[in-house]
């Protein structure tokens, strides 16, 4: 009669044990669920708190990007055609 591996003896002796008792199972089923809380708590928060948008704060933004664009623009040649600037954009000028 064949003899039992020690490692087959070894298992069979060992007692099962339970699924919760796995640290493994907590690391897979606690992690994702930390996250749906923490993104809900963060939903949450974010549409209960929102801030209002000020137009004329975004205007006035714009209205200076255009201005400083258009001042630095006038100076480097900047302004040229869409068509004319991007095909000759590694051109040296002569």
């Amino acid at each position: 009669m064949a003899k039992a591996s020690p490692i087959r003896s070894a298992l069979a002796a060992a007692p099962a044990k339970a699924w919760w008792r796995y640290p493994i199972v907590w690391l897979v089923v606690g992690l994702p669920a930390s996250a749906v809380v923490a993104a809900t708590a963060s939903g949450i928060i974010a549409a209960s708190h929102a801030d209002p948008v000020v137009e004329e704060y975004r205007a006035g933004l714009r209205h200076a990007a255009a201005e400083e664009s258009i001042e630095r623009g006038a100076a480097h040649g900047a302004l040229e055609p869409a068509e004319r600037a991007r095909n000759h954009a590694a051109t040296p000028k002569h």
